[in-house]
């Protein structure tokens, strides 16, 4: 392991991997993306060697941070410790353990009384890898209970049914469709803007053109997918006449191509699983950004927009990452974040 990836290990804070250990603050590494009011750029069918619908992306007005790497296996196993004794809304699916190319967290009855309490437990050689066969809806869940200061408890209003995201129980397809982030938010599921700038734009302010690289290594050359030490630089894990990482792994560790960041310095936004984001796409689906370890480096490209998925869906390719408001906020920030608790307090 780099010493790279090894520091983002160890400031994750302690992960359970065992019974009896104690619950651990998860700590998200964070980088900031700036340049607030950037211009975006046309990604889709209309683009050069674009797919899927035409869409404006990557600009945003406000400065914002975002997850270094995706969120990982020691860290939704934590959230599952935390708030999934009973799992009310589905937040664990079981192919995570038994599926081959599951992210490998075993749930396991810690009581001695069939099915409840569950407790949650993950080797430690998948720990700091990306967790997948994770829905939308359970990506907005570990949100808010970021956003909630990471409570213990049965999932609730206080834990992960309120926050950035008003949930209340929602698990269709539609309830899912219709959630949108609260204007007070905290932590969040990416927009699609905030993913595209931190993984495309060339966090240059004065550069010509579009400003915008075609892959998320900082690079307008198609990447590789080797995985050597030390990383050559413009590398990422996808499927090329082979996998970056075989069996029994399929995804490599966050960051372990340390030297294929973005410009803002963010990993893996191109490869290891695909990411959730906030867009809605043809009315029906939630948005995905980035390719994954057994798609092609196309799906790595600025232009490609992936078509989508039901925000029910959990699969083997899936993951996410999350944004955080910067601190201290701006007064544009502090006017949203008003307007959000007022919102709140009428709905109630």
């Amino acid at each position: 392991m780099n010493a790279r990836v090894l520091g983002a290990v160890l400031g994750l804070g302690a992960i359970l991997l065992a019974a009896g250990a104690g619950l651990a603050q998860v700590t998200i590494e964070t980088v900031p993306v700036g340049n607030p009011g950037n211009a975006g750029e046309l990604s889709g069918f209309g683009a050069a060697g674009g797919y899927g619908s035409d869409r404006i992306c990557g600009a945003v007005a406000y400065e914002f941070n975002i997850g270094k790497y995706e969120v990982t296996v020691g860290q939704y196993c934590e959230f599952l410790n935390a708030v999934a004794a009973t799992d009310t809304y589905g937040l664990y699916d079981t192919r995570m353990w038994s599926d081959s190319y599951g992210c490998k967290i075993e749930r396991y009855d810690g009581s001695g009384t069939s099915g409840d309490p569950y407790q949650y437990r993950v080797a430690g050689d998948r720990a700091n890898r990306p967790v997948n066969y994770v829905s939308w809806g359970a990506a907005a869940r570990f949100a808010n209970w970021l956003h909630n200061g990471q409570p213990t408890g049965a999932q609730g209003l206080a834990t992960t049914e309120d926050g950035t995201y008003y949930l209340n129980g929602a698990t269709s397809d539609a309830a899912l469709l219709a959630v949108t982030r609260e204007g007070d938010w905290k932590w969040a599921i990416t927009t699609e803007d905030e993913w595209y700038k931190a993984a495309y734009h060339k966090n240059d302010p004065g550069a010509p053109g579009g400003n915008y690289f075609d892959y998320p290594t900082g690079n307008d050359s198609a990447p590789s997918n080797d995985l050597v030490d030390p990383d050559a630089g413009n590398n990422a894990t996808f499927y090329d006449n082979g996998w970056t990482s075989g069996s029994p792994y399929y995804h490599t560790e966050v960051g372990e191509h340390e030297n294929s960041e973005s410009p803002y310095d963010t990993f893996d936004m191109g490869g290891n699983v695909w990411e959730w984001n906030e867009a809605i796409l043809s009315g029906s689906y939630r948005g995905l950004r980035g390719g994954s370890s057994d798609h092609p480096v196309v799906s790595l490209y600025a232009a490609f927009r992936h078509d989508g998925h039901d925000p029910t869906a959990e699969h083997s390719r899936i993951g996410f990452r999350v944004s955080e408001v910067p601190e201290p906020g701006s007064a544009a920030l502090l006017l949203t974040s008003v307007v959000g608790l007022l919102a709140r307090r009428r709905r109630r």
